[in-house]
């Protein structure tokens, strides 16, 4: 059983910063890629960032430059940190991982953290 808990999210106002973290546990052989997505209303769930084991890092064009996806390989851990938000921030983010359960890989998700931004 592998399970992701996220934390952080919530109210922002315009501008401000807010700090996603998301931590994986459970018998776990490997991480291969664990990311970001986000929900608004009305709207299809979208990547917003990710982090391969590698290292290489992907975001949305709407994110670039405003959004880093910090990981700690060590702890499981990854983070979204928000910087410079946007009322169309405002979402669910969810998290998710992808990872290896000797001998099948699985796609986990978080429950989602609502994150609002308001101006």
């Amino acid at each position: 059983q592998v399970q992701l808990v996220e934390s952080g999210g919530g109210l922002a106002q315009v501008g401000e910063s807010l700090r996603l973290s998301c931590v994986a546990s459970g018998s776990i052989s490997s991480i291969i890629a664990m990311g970001w997505y986000r929900q608004a209303p009305g709207k299809q769930r979208e990547l917003v960032a990710s982090i391969a084991l590698g290292g290489s890092k992907n975001y949305v064009d709407s994110v670039k430059g405003r959004f880093t996806i910090p990981r700690d390989n060590g702890k499981n851990t990854v983070c979204l940190q928000m910087n410079s938000l946007k009322p169309e921030d405002t979402a669910v983010y969810h998290c998710h991982a992808r990872v290896l359960v000797l001998p099948t890989y699985l796609d986990v998700w978080g429950q989602g953290t609502l994150v609002t931004v308001s101006s």
